[in-house]
């Protein structure tokens, strides 16, 4: 109950946050969004509708007809993070007053707060509606990944809003959708965001007893042949936090500077000890 509790403020705040962006800076400069959103902008700039309202009737319709991919938790709150964004956006349009005229800075502040809220919302487990049960279907249907779906449909409404905006206006739109993007990839991943590292030297014995005892965590020995040589080798394999990338890097050059070291970025983990917030040790997998 406390964390439904935790996760519904999440999804108000972010709503609110994300209708800040709408009605502070993105409309009064007559600037778009991709998705749902950026045909609710549309529609009220031709006919001067609410965007509260229309924003609640398309995500509501195109959530009916996409319900089927969700679990029950993800329903119940893809439909309050509707209603509460929904509510917020038709809440604070009388409240909006113009803080720039600067298109290029209401650019970057309306692509911040968006990203911001929908990025709370993801975090909360909510989900914006509308593209992304879109995105879902195409999934299901033409074997899109959720990225590539959620992206052609957002170039798609962006384009076709070059007819009401002008492309000069569409343009800035594009560092809206940009810079909201990056904000959505910070606040989902944050601090969590990890990297996994593959260590080929040596002396690996040394490298696995310094960093399991200096850094607290653990890694996995990997079986593997050199290609030229032919020799058996040890490769280690870690997951860790982007911040403790410098340390690692450190620790491993004080025992072996020919260290051979591969640097991924991780999309995401799942497993015991990966999500804790704490550094500790983690099982070899």
């Amino acid at each position: 109950m406390k964390k439904t509790i935790y996760d519904v403020v999440l999804i108000v705040v972010g709503s609110f946050i994300f209708s800040i962006g709408i009605n502070y800076f993105t409309i009064p400069n007559m600037l778009s969004e991709g998705g749902v959103i950026g045909l609710t902008l549309i529609a009220h700039y031709v006919f001067g509708w609410s965007t509260g309202i229309l924003n609640f009737l398309l995500n509501t319709i195109l959530f009916l007809l996409g319900y089927k991919f969700f679990d029950r938790r993800t329903i119940f709150y893809t439909l309050f993070s509707i209603a509460a964004s929904s509510f917020f956006l038709h809440f604070t349009k009388e409240a909006g007053n113009v803080l720039t005229m600067d298109t290029l800075l209401a650019s970057i502040f309306a692509g911040l707060l968006v990203g911001m809220g929908i990025g709370i919302i993801f975090r909360a487990g909510g989900t914006s509606g509308g593209t992304t049960v879109l995105a879902r279907i195409a999934n299901q249907v033409l074997g899109w990944s959720i990225g590539k779906g959620i992206l052609v449909m957002d170039v798609v409404v962006v384009a076709g809003s070059i007819f009401i905006i002008g492309i000069e206006k569409a343009m800035y739109t594009l560092v809206v959708v940009w810079v909201g993007a990056k904000a959505i990839d910070f606040i989902v991943d944050g601090l969590d965001e990890r990297v996994a590292v593959i260590i080929i030297s040596n002396q690996p014995k040394k490298i696995l007893h310094s960093i399991t005892n200096s850094m607290s965590r653990g890694l996995t020995v990997l079986d593997g042949k050199g290609g030229y040589t032919g020799k058996d080798k040890e490769v280690l394999y870690i997951v860790i936090n982007k911040q403790e990338l410098v340390q690692l890097q450190k620790t491993i050059k004080e025992i072996d500077e020919d260290a051979y070291v591969t640097v991924h970025h991780v999309h995401e983990v799942m497993g015991r000890g990966y999500k804790a917030g704490k550094s500790k040790v983690v099982k070899d997998a």
